[in-house]
């Protein structure tokens, strides 16, 4: 059985995507067997990870039951894909009358025992989406840009995570905050990373010890067609992102 790691914050411009990229792409040229799944109707996982904008059928398809899982798949250098496209902002998947909830698990059952990872991407909203990611998942990692404004909201998304664990899904691990664009030598990262250990508290979790800092080649990356990885192992960013994957590895039994 798939272990599924949802990667989600409600605000975007945190990193939550390349986040998603660079854990499903590590994992994969670690020689596992993986699947990305974009919920963000930006559809922006897909491009990072080589999909292109032109696919027949998208996770949409899948969640509505027009399509087979197996029939939507893309296949990619780092996995394969269910895409997102723009369609997915005016799903209407709120209005079916029972296991709302449920859709994504429902939807993916079939595929589940094929992959040894599931990564979800999530839209920048605390909606019907986020809350089915949050239902199938093992883990929750929740990425927080190093400034201010990433802690707005941040209460709503604890009630959302103790309402998923009280009525959906009690074994959601949030396995921890993940720091982006940080800078130890700022007053402002100090105070953001003293903030989200309080958060980390009350949602029984951390902050992990690996903090990623800015680096311009995890936004080129894309634009080449290439994981962060290979595209420019010797940025700070990327080697961030390495340690990070090595940080998580003996909880995600990688």
């Amino acid at each position: 059985m798939s272990i599924i790691i949802t990667v989600s914050n409600q605000k975007g411009g945190v990193g939550k995507t390349t986040t998603s990229a660079a854990i499903a792409s590590g994992i994969s040229l670690a020689g596992k067997r993986v699947l990305g799944i974009d919920l963000d109707p930006q559809g922006n996982l897909g491009f990072c990870l080589g999909a292109g904008m032109d696919n027949q059928y998208t996770v949409l398809d899948v969640l509505k039951g027009t399509v087979p899982v197996q029939k939507a798949l893309f296949k990619s250098d780092y996995g394969d894909l269910l895409v997102s496209d723009i369609t997915l902002s005016s799903s209407g998947l709120e209005s079916l009358p029972t296991r709302r909830e449920y859709i994504l698990r429902d939807a993916i059952w079939p595929v589940l025992n094929q992959y040894d990872y599931i990564i979800i991407d999530t839209p920048p909203a605390l909606n019907l989406l986020t809350v089915n990611a949050y239902s199938v998942s093992n883990f929750l990692i929740i990425p927080m840009a190093s400034d201010i404004l990433s802690l707005v909201g941040l209460a709503q998304l604890k009630e959302t995570i103790d309402t998923v664990r009280d009525t959906f899904n009690p074994g959601l691990n949030v396995l921890g905050i993940l720091l982006t664009r940080f800078n130890p030598r700022t007053l402002l990262s100090r105070d953001v990373l003293e903030m989200a250990e309080q958060l980390a508290g009350q949602i029984h979790s951390r902050v992990f010890d690996t903090k990623i800092r800015s680096g311009v080649a995890v936004a080129e990356a894309p634009a080449h067609g290439e994981s962060i990885f290979s595209y420019n192992p010797r940025s700070s960013a990327v080697k961030d992102y390495q340690a990070f994957l090595e940080e998580i590895a003996p909880e995600i039994h990688l």
